[in-house]
């Protein structure tokens, strides 16, 4: 089910949060946690039911093992049982995500025919897997000892967070659910978590679904790209991309401050960055604490010489790279962030310092540039957009300016057909125009939540976003990160 949907807005939504605040009103606490749990499964099962078993296997199993790891028993091994449910936990993640990648990979490199298998990826298995690894090693170290099935298993089907996170914490969720003051409405949270969700929705629906049109024409079906084509392209992956998944956590957390639940920010402007270490810090926060606090540290982080450190660096982005796909596009792009991580590291030990608006620059435009690797479906388009924006193909303007600026044509200037139209060029420039204004000079959507005042004026841009988004769920599509 998906949050920009009639069913989701207007029916599933409604009905939970009726039924949970009326069963904790009765103050029948533990059948309102079974409501949510419930909501919950059939929230994930409204994709595709066939992947809650799934579903279920891991977070029973889990469980089970996160208890015995808890219990003080000399008799057993923890470490060797911790080893294993991490290596079980992620080759039930390897299966369903990168099956196909290997045996792609072992037929090109030995000329084999091995046949694929062709597995239909569960959703939101990366999320839901780091999440439960979490849950493993913290009970490991004793940090996990009074949690029933109920509240793990709320924990980790929670909906507004389940299907593309913010990846959490046990500690972050589970105490929050046994608070007495949270299971009562909260009508300033619903005020500010419905202004949170409109905000998210509307990047979702109204900027990120507007850019994906040209990012799409740019990428899978212009077979060519000139240099204006190739920026247009690649901008609007860029910043299709970041509405669509920071649009998606806003949501998330909108629909859980709704039932006086607080996630974590996973975005805070990261495209105002003026280095690629600044650009971690405030992009996909709570996957790059995952990946700091439990491989990072654990491999050492900076603690061992500065060889060590960049070969951790290395690695993290990696694990980064292909977390995120089953492709070696998705490799070279975590790969090109962790070169570009160890490089920014050398040069601060250094003593070097650049210019903001030149850092910010630099910075952007590789992040602009990687991302050409992360959205291709094979390196050959990543090579189309590169070729276009790198002026391989030309400089050249759309046809319908020949008349227009006919005087250019002494100084060599072509003019050519473009894969969108003049009136499509027009927008796009406009809204990549907006688009900047947005991420660089007005405040982020947390910041705007911290100083949230319900004021006419508020309710009537709120209630104006949110009437926009409804009139226009008719061209309703999924979260990219569904995909991941």
């Amino acid at each position: 089910m998906l949050f920009n949907s009639f069913d989701f807005i207007f029916v599933f939504l409604p009905i939970v949060f009726i039924v949970y605040f009326f069963l904790n009103k009765r103050r029948l606490t533990v059948a309102s946690k079974y409501w949510l749990v419930a909501s919950s499964l059939f929230f994930y099962s409204w994709w595709n039911i066939a992947y809650l078993p799934l579903l279920l296997i891991s977070l029973f199993f889990n469980f089970a093992l996160g208890t015995l790891l808890g219990k003080e028993h000399s008799r057993i091994n923890k470490k060797a049982i911790l080893v294993a449910g991490i290596i079980i936990n992620s080759a039930f993640l390897g299966y369903y995500k990168y099956s196909d990648f290997f045996i792609l990979t072992v037929n090109s490199a030995f000329d084999s025919n091995i046949a694929l298998l062709k597995l239909a990826l569960p959703l939101a298995i990366s999320f839901f897997t780091f999440e439960q690894i979490i849950y493993l090693v913290d009970s490991y170290r004793g940090e996990t000892k009074d949690y029933t099935l109920l509240d793990y298993s709320l924990f980790v089907t929670f909906f507004p967070k389940l299907i593309a996170g913010p990846i959490v914490y046990h500690n972050e969720i589970i105490p929050q659910f046994m608070s007495n003051r949270k299971k009562f409405i909260n009508w300033k949270n619903i005020s500010m978590g419905f202004f949170i969700f409109s905000i998210g929705m509307f990047k979702k629906v109204a900027i990120a679904d507007t850019f994906a049109i040209w990012a799409t024409q740019g990428f899978d079906q212009a077979e060519s790209l000139t240099f204006i084509e190739g920026w247009i392209t690649s901008l609007a992956y860029t910043f299709q991309l970041y509405f669509d998944f920071s649009g998606y956590c806003d949501m998330a957390i909108g629909i859980s401050l709704m039932f006086n639940i607080q996630l974590l920010m996973n975005f805070n402007s990261p495209y105002k960055s003026l280095d690629i270490q600044d650009f971690w810090r405030r992009w996909h926060i709570t996957l790059g604490r995952f990946l700091t606090q439990y491989i990072y540290i654990p491999l050492g982080g900076s603690r061992k010489g500065k060889a060590r450190t960049y070969i951790n660096v290395l690695i993290i982005f990696f694990i980064s790279g292909f977390w995120h796909g089953a492709g070696w596009a998705f490799i070279f792009w975590g790969i090109m962030h962790g070169v570009a991580m160890c490089m920014n590291r050398f040069w601060k030990a250094q003593g070097f310092r650049l210019p903001k608006i030149i850092a910010w620059f630099i910075t952007f435009n590789f992040v602009n540039v990687a991302w050409v690797f992360f959205r291709a479906t094979s390196f050959d388009d990543a090579l189309k957009v590169l070729k276009g924006m790198f002026g391989f193909n030309g400089f050249t303007l759309p046809d319908y300016l020949n008349g227009k600026l006919s005087v250019l044509n002494q100084y060599g200037i072509q003019y050519s057909t473009y894969f969108i139209d003049h009136i499509e060029i027009m927008k796009a420039s406009v809204l990549i125009i907006v688009a900047f204004v947005i991420i660089l000079a007005l405040k982020n959507s947390i910041e705007l939540m911290k100083n949230f005042r319900p004021t006419v004026t508020v309710s009537i841009f709120i209630a104006a976003l949110f009437v926009y988004c409804v009139i226009n769920l008719n061209k309703i599509s999924e979260f990219l990160y569904f995909n991941f």
